[in-house]
């Protein structure tokens, strides 16, 4: 009975988040089902919890290997997150929704065209705004080789987004 209420207040506690990450990391927003697969085997294994990690990364960590072996299963090659309209509570033009829709893919495409572990880093790091330390315990690193590599993610990034940016002016 314990485990079924600790499983009830985490769902409580970190289902949006876990959401979130699945859509950013499934490129769907189709992933109740993943949602509930997440906290099924939380509960299964429940006992393997040692509390060195938070609950939120030990559940994330279990919805990115979920989310990898569905992807292996669909043979996915390709990922692209999508972002969550935070915008949608905001009245904005018809224009301002366009010009921000075309940066979001813009933004999306260049980040699905990093190295995964750059990848990873980046909706862990910029989008889900965990800290390091919650971001090395997921990936198994230490926090010094997450700040590096997001570092680096953050340039490379920044690179493409500039050369795409060129080639459009210089088509336009």
């Amino acid at each position: 009975m314990a485990n079924n209420q600790q499983i009830e207040e985490w769902y409580e506690m970190y289902s949006q988040d876990i959401y979130h990450f699945l859509v950013y990391y499934n490129r769907t927003h189709d992933v109740d089902d993943l949602l509930q697969d997440v906290f099924i085997k939380a509960h299964r294994n429940l006992k393997q919890f040692k509390g060195e990690a938070s609950p939120k990364t030990w559940l994330i960590t279990i919805a990115r290997r979920l989310s990898i072996d569905r992807a292996r299963k669909q043979k996915l090659k390709k990922w692209l997150p999508i972002k969550e309209d935070v915008e949608s509570e905001q009245t904005i033009s018809p224009e301002q929704q366009v010009v921000s829709d075309e940066r979001d893919d813009e933004l999306y495409t260049q980040i699905n065209s990093l190295k995964p572990h750059y990848r990873d880093v980046v909706i862990y790091r910029g989008v889900m705004e965990l800290t390091a330390k919650e971001t090395a315990e997921i990936l198994g690193w230490d926090s010094k080789k997450v700040d590096v590599t997001f570092h680096r993610a953050k340039q490379k990034l920044r690179t493409l987004l500039e050369g795409q940016r060129r080639d459009l002016i210089e088509k336009g």
